[in-house]
């Protein structure tokens, strides 16, 4: 079930939208990746933490998860916009 979000930026700039996974906080340097594929990958990569990615293609959870597409045992990243 989809919450309301929030992202604030440090600029001031507000962006709200609908939040699809866990309820919380999360606070972290905002960052992109243009990947068309490997959002597991990106996850799942430990350079990516404490950073909120945002994805930049908006088909993300077509092509389902696979272990073997995992870069470490757990989610890295703090954050994920679509």
């Amino acid at each position: 079930m989809s919450q309301k979000a929030l992202l604030a930026l440090a600029d001031g700039s507000l962006f709200r939208g609908q939040s699809i996974g866990v309820c919380g906080e999360s606070i972290g340097e905002a960052v992109f990746n243009t990947a068309m594929s490997g959002y597991q990958e990106i996850l799942t990569d430990p350079s990516y933490a404490r950073q909120i990615v945002t994805l930049t293609y908006p088909h993300i959870g077509n092509t389902g998860a696979c272990s073997g597409d995992e870069e470490s045992s757990r989610v890295h990243a703090a954050g994920l916009v679509i």
